[in-house]
């Protein structure tokens, strides 16, 4: 399950982009700015158009609204989740933690706002990729984790940084396995504290944000700058791929 290695993921030139948005100059936008970094790209206007592209063009990333004519994007989101796993980056006006939190919980991959960049849009498109190339390679059947200076080996429970033994306790490994299952993927507080703690507990943030600063504290170089295990505000946590 090496991070490092992208090989299976598409390349621009040959990665397909859906665009979901009911705003003309949005859809411009993201369409231009998207195929400028070789991706190609289409944009429809309507939930269901997009759905019907899916089907029918298999793109390899969708970019959503959640603010569409006919169907809000977070039911978007759950009915494309019920049949295909393509990677989902919500792109929307909504900045409330609890919009964030509703597309991530019902299927979406990332969060971004409007207004955006779209350099910072071009660098999420293609951390999905690279986390889907992952998924689909078969990342249950490898052992070894890597990015930057981490290293996880998943067989032997041993986590090293600079190729140093690291200790973790059953807590913090265990909250560092699942973050790098999913690496580059956001995950909600709700969905730690679920996977790590039990569903009885998916509401104790502060026992995670704990976990959080132990683990930066013996995995990154300046804890006070985390740049391996990252933090959406209000939100969640996401382990950082290499770029």
């Amino acid at each position: 399950m090496s991070a490092t290695n992208d090989s299976r993921s598409p390349k621009p030139g040959f990665a397909r982009v859906l665009v979901i948005d009911d705003e003309p100059e949005i859809g411009t936008a993201v369409r231009m700015g998207l195929a400028s970094g070789g991706f190609k790209v289409d944009w429809v206007a309507t939930a269901q158009a997009g759905m019907d592209r899916i089907a029918t063009w298999h793109p390899d990333v969708i970019i959503l609204d959640l603010s569409l004519p006919d169907i809000d994007g977070i039911e978007v989101c759950k009915a494309i989740r019920g049949w295909s796993p393509v990677p989902i980056i919500v792109l929307s006006i909504r900045d409330q933690d609890r919009d964030k939190i509703a597309a991530l919980e019902n299927g979406a991959d990332d969060y971004l706002t409007k207004p955006f960049s779209l350099p910072e849009l071009q660098a999420r498109v293609r951390v999905a990729l690279r986390h889907a190339a992952n998924t689909a390679g078969g990342d249950n059947s490898d052992t070894i984790f890597q990015t930057g200076d981490l290293t996880i080996d998943f067989e032997r429970r041993v986590v090293k940084v600079r190729s140093q033994d690291v200790h973790l306790n059953p807590t913090e490994y265990a909250v560092l396995q699942y973050l790098a299952v999913h690496a580059g993927k956001v995950i909600t507080h709700q969905t730690l504290l679920r996977a790590v703690w039990g569903p009885q507990y998916e509401d104790a943030v502060q026992n995670l944000r704990v976990v959080i600063a132990q683990l930066r504290r013996k995995l990154e170089t300046d804890p006070s700058r985390p740049r391996l295990v990252l933090t959406d505000p209000g939100i969640g946590y996401r382990l950082k791929l290499p770029e």
